[in-house]
């Protein structure tokens, strides 16, 4: 019996499971509308950058892997910005001083939200850190990169890809290693 037990509660957890990693934005699809604070309190949200590429990314201060990548985004967004790349980073479940004095003092000048009860993160079907989507300037997701840190090259190489006006978007493709 206890096996039965055990064994239907790791199906439920699996399902469960599935289910988030099955809800991310479909790669080709618009994609979903974010409404969240920054650190200073004011709003901002995904259809006002409508126009500009952009690389959303959900981190946390403890990932390590999401502390690696931060600078190479930091540099992508200090070179690009002026070519339409805005990086909004999405911190998960922290407290927004903590969050200030970690982009304080590593000198992060993107925008940086607050997801305070993952409402978001779990839209985007997010289930590990670091997570990133590459929306392009009509706002459909055209890459999801889990997985693996981005690098400065990696992320010229998709705002290239993605991020000419006019041009007709190229196939997307999702990318997890």
């Amino acid at each position: 019996m206890k096996l039965l037990l055990s064994t239907v509660v790791v199906c439920l957890i699996l399902i469960g499971l599935v289910g988030m990693a099955a809800r991310p934005p479909l790669i080709g699809s618009p994609a979903p509308e974010i409404a969240l604070k920054d650190l200073q309190g004011q709003e901002v949200r995904l259809s006002d950058l409508r126009g500009k590429v952009v690389l959303l990314n959900f981190w946390a201060t403890w990932c390590k892997p999401c502390k690696e990548e931060m600078p190479a985004m930091q540099a992508a967004y200090d070179k690009l910005r002026d070519e339409g790349l805005v990086v909004l980073a999405v911190n998960e479940l922290e407290d927004v001083q903590r969050v200030a004095e970690h982009v304080r003092s590593h000198g992060h000048t993107f925008p940086v939200v607050m997801d305070h009860d993952n409402r978001i993160a779990n839209r985007y079907g997010v289930v590990g850190l670091p997570a990133s989507f590459l929306i392009d300037r009509q706002g459909i997701v055209r890459e999801r990169v889990s997985g693996s840190l981005l690098t400065e090259q990696r992320i010229a190489d998709m705002v290239a890809r993605y991020g000419a006006m006019g041009a007709s978007a190229p196939r997307s493709a999702e990318v997890m290693k």
